[in-house]
């Protein structure tokens, strides 16, 4: 049964992200709040718990993951990235946007995209997500929590807790969060693709969608 921690979404308390970050070292899926939605994270290179999350989300391998990053440094760990991408990248993180870039070899086969060698990146602007992942001190895999068979992100924590606690390791509630999910870009062409738009606003990074 998943444990509940109520976390405070600006200052959160340092024993209970420990407690959600040993989970995560366990192998477990974890679900947390962000500047989007709700998104399950779990550890970037366990085969188990990669499988356990695209089972969760109901998506096969050809679904892109996202690597969950604290910066722009550790994104260039993860994914090839030009002078001209980094400064769309500069410009827009933190926030609500999942890039779709070139996968460097860093980045664990089971996670790219088997055909496109790519992978999704994102630096979040919530405090929960960041002190999550300073407390990992490195990136972790996520997915927007989006159920199997629907549209919309899940929003309630309360709502994940009872209808995944056999499945996750953990719930992290720091509040409602917005039902939009990321806007996807993707940056591998000659010019960034809208693959979804979500809450970040193209307009805003001078892209039309």
């Amino acid at each position: 049964m998943a444990q509940f921690f109520s976390v405070h979404p600006q200052n959160p308390q340092l024993r209970l992200i420990k407690q959600a970050a040993q989970l995560v070292r366990s192998g477990g899926l974890v679900a947390i709040p962000t500047d989007s939605s709700y998104a399950l994270v779990a550890q970037l290179d366990d085969k188990h718990t990669v499988e356990a999350l695209r089972r969760v989300r109901g998506v096969d391998e050809r679904h892109h993951l996202t690597v969950l990053c604290r910066d722009l440094a550790e994104i260039g760990q993860f994914a090839h990235v030009d002078n001209k991408q980094y400064r769309l990248l500069k410009a827009a993180t933190p926030g609500p946007w999942t890039f779709i870039l070139e996968a460097t070899r860093e980045v664990p086969r089971r996670v790219s995209h088997p055909s496109r060698k790519t992978i999704g990146i994102r630096v979040p602007d919530h405090p929960i997500a960041l002190a999550l992942l300073e407390e990992m001190g490195e990136p972790l895999l996520s997915s927007t929590f989006i159920p199997a068979g629907e549209e919309d992100p899940l929003n309630d924590a309360a709502e994940i807790r009872e209808r995944y606690e056999h499945q996750l390791a953990a719930v992290v509630d720091g509040g409602a969060c917005s039902r939009e999910p990321t806007t996807v870009l993707d940056m591998t062409g000659a010019e960034p693709q809208v693959l979804r738009r979500g809450r970040g606003d193209p307009a805003q990074l001078g892209l039309a969608e």
